[in-house]
């Protein structure tokens, strides 16, 4: 599996969460501790907004590790709300087009986990992508499946309603045609205003997911692993999805309603 950083807050220098922390995500890249793979080599990603609407993308199919311009780039560029990503492919591609975050318009949006038995229904979930969207469709990852069919759902709108909406109908196809577990899954989505993330699972397994508020920075960082030993962070429940905006934390509950009971 993955493992990601977000933040969101007043301006910082990108390293201070993906590179100089003791347990940086490139820390994470290679040293991940609540994994199942401590190693995070297939590509790495980062959306960051600035003074325009849509996000910047900066994405490799290198090791986060090795990466010079990554180092440089995260050194150089200052964000109030960027997502960052180091990937463990899940059975598709390395290939610049399969790492995370994915950007659509003022949209990023960047996951963990896996859909299980994905091969088995990869079709039918491209069914799902309405055509006005699929042509934002560049690689073959679950993972920008689900964001194009989220935003088809009304994400612009309805941020919890559309993701929970997808993945009911990927959870759907998994039960039909794929494999146990279904659904695991922690994610991020910003437009740019706001940093939105969730935490679930159809077992009791849901990847790790924690947020704290730093005095010092004046933001909150969101991650999958502490970027800091000796830290308060909080955990994320699982079944929960998550706005934050401002120093303001609003967690509601995440029920992705399946198809046969919604109809």
């Amino acid at each position: 599996m993955c493992r990601w950083a977000a933040y969101t807050g007043a301006p910082i220098f990108v390293e201070e969460i993906v590179s100089r922390p003791g347990h940086s995500l490139i820390h994470q890249s290679h040293c991940a501790t609540e994994c199942l793979s401590a190693i995070n080599a297939d590509g790495f990603g980062l959306a960051w907004y600035g003074e325009r609407e849509e996000p910047g993308l900066y994405r490799d199919v290198m090791p986060a590790w090795s990466d010079p311009n990554l180092r440089s780039l995260v050194a150089q560029v200052k964000s109030r709300l960027f997502l960052a990503h180091v990937r463990a492919s899940t059975g598709t591609a390395t290939s610049r087009n399969n790492c995370h975050p994915f950007a659509v318009g003022r949209w990023s949006f960047m996951h963990n986990g896996q859909v299980g038995g994905y091969d088995a229904f990869r079709r039918d979930a491209e069914m799902l992508i309405p055509d006005h969207l699929y042509p934002q469709r560049k690689g073959a990852t679950d993972s920008e499946a689900l964001f194009l069919t989220a935003l088809g759902e009304g994400l612009a709108t309805d941020p919890r309603g559309a993701l929970e909406r997808s993945v009911a109908k990927f959870e759907a196809l998994s039960r039909q045609k794929g494999d146990a577990p279904h659904i695991r899954l922690t994610a991020a989505l910003s437009d740019g205003a706001r940093l939105y993330a969730v935490r679930y699972a159809t077992d009791d397994q849901a990847p790790s997911l924690y947020h704290r508020w730093s005095d010092s920075r004046g933001g909150r960082a969101v991650v999958s692993e502490p970027l800091e030993s000796g830290e308060c962070w909080e955990q994320v429940p699982q079944g929960s999805f998550c706005t934050f905006e401002g120093d303001a934390v609003a967690t509601v509950p995440f029920c992705p309603v399946p198809l046969a009971a919604a109809a």
